[in-house]
């Protein structure tokens, strides 16, 4: 499925995941995308990258290595957006370093820019909007639904709107997706010895039974 999409990316890096690609739409030149990413695109909830390549705008999304993008994400930058090593970002998210607009001039694009930075390992939730100038420290949580307007120390636990602190992590190593996905021959190895456990009561003639038989109890 790379071939796809590889066009539309400054890099796209190898080992990567790609559900439903037609849904994963990218515009502007400069959207870098690292090793084993995995996005996931849905029909009623596409994944945008937008970078802003217009005029005096030269707009950069960098994304690292490891990192889950869910569908209805949204990430657009008019300066730079960094994203760092396995980090999460759940359904619906919108990252964004702009204003997209004058707030005196309406018709004015783009409006005042700042760079926003996720550092690694960082897990946005549900729905959160990260507003431009804002950095994600390393190892921190962003709530559902939080509204991100200052920096996130590493380490903690913000939510709300505004987002607050709510709780500060232990400073303790922690097992990562760029820990599940290092090995990636044994990984693909495991799931293919999952699926044929879980599908080893299977057979062509239960199949067939299925099709035509359908069990109206399950």
């Amino acid at each position: 499925m790379n071939h796809f999409l590889k066009p539309q990316f400054l890099y796209l890096g190898k080992g990567g995941v790609f559900f439903k690609p037609r849904y994963i739409s990218v515009f502007g030149a400069n959207v870098f995308i690292d090793d084993y990413p995995t996005l996931i695109g849905a029909s009623d909830a596409k994944i945008q990258f937008t970078s802003w390549n217009i005029g005096d705008f030269n707009g950069e999304i960098k994304i690292g290595k490891y990192c889950l993008i869910t569908p209805g994400v949204r990430i657009m930058a008019a300066e730079s957006i960094l994203i760092g090593d396995a980090c999460m970002i759940a359904h619906g998210v919108y990252i964004s370093d702009a204003d997209w607009h004058g707030i005196y001039d309406r018709a004015e694009p783009v409006g005042n820019t700042k760079p926003v930075i996720l550092e690694d390992n960082v897990w946005i939730g549900d729905s959160a909007i990260i507003c431009k100038g804002v950095t994600v420290g390393k190892n921190s949580i962003i709530g559902a639904g939080a509204v991100v307007t200052k920096n996130v120390p590493p380490n903690s636990i913000f939510a709300g709107n505004p987002a607050k602190l709510v709780k500060t992590l232990e400073d303790k190593e922690f097992n990562t997706r760029a820990n599940f996905l290092e090995n990636p021959k044994k990984l693909a190895k495991d799931f293919d010895s999952l699926d044929r456990y879980s599908l080893g009561d299977n057979t062509f003639l239960n199949w067939i039974k299925s099709v035509f038989l359908p069990d109206d109890s399950h």
